[in-house]
């Protein structure tokens, strides 16, 4: 089960992933001031300001049980590197998803990602023992879902005319993907683990 009120702390060698807090605005700020991370996310966190709206709604709706939000801290360069959270958690269907995930441009395409869905994967499998974790990335963000795949990522289908478009002008898709627990079991683990050993 999923306690919001627990701080919940993951952490290998390379990377750790604590609650996120207020506190975390000033050091995420010199990460999130760059457009690029914000291109594919509804939510906008480029300035300060929004960058605070944005932290006081994941924070706000951890009170509300709705997601736990992560921030993530790189011990390879002793930095902040980006957040993520799980959200949609139900303890009844035993299903969660993750999502929200944005790294500064130094921690893309490094050892982080890998590491921090090994470890928020192996908790949502083995410690709250939910049977399925789902993503949903937009249509168009081919990074992500190559990110996605690469790590076990099985694409299911599309949400149709699902967010606003980029332009504004019209209606864009999500693709859904997941991971369930007998993939988690039999293959993804033991191959996310083996990619570890050379993300370094």
């Amino acid at each position: 089960m999923l306690d919001f009120s627990n701080d919940y702390v993951l952490e290998n060698d390379v990377v750790r992933l604590t609650p996120l807090r207020l506190e975390h605005v000033e050091e995420l700020y010199k990460l999130s001031n760059d457009p690029n991370i914000w291109t594919y996310l509804i939510e906008k966190g480029k300035d300060k300001n929004e960058l605070f709206t944005y932290i006081s709604e994941a924070v706000s709706n951890r009170k509300n049980k709705k997601e736990y939000p992560f921030v993530i801290y790189d011990k390879i360069k002793s930095a902040y590197a980006g957040t993520t959270r799980f959200y949609d958690y139900s303890e009844v269907l035993k299903v969660i998803k993750l999502g929200h995930t944005w790294y500064g441009k130094d921690f893309r395409g490094t050892h982080v990602n890998k590491n921090c869905k090994y470890l928020l994967l192996a908790f949502a499998f083995e410690e709250l023992q939910v049977e399925r974790v789902g993503f949903g990335v937009h249509k168009e963000n081919k990074i992500s879902i190559a990110a996605m795949k690469s790590i076990g990522c099985k694409q299911e289908g599309i949400l149709r005319n699902f967010i606003p478009s980029l332009d504004g002008k019209g209606r864009t898709d999500i693709m859904l993907l997941s991971i369930i627990k007998s993939e988690w079991k039999t293959i993804v683990k033991s191959e996310l683990l083996q990619k570890l050993k050379t993300t370094l």
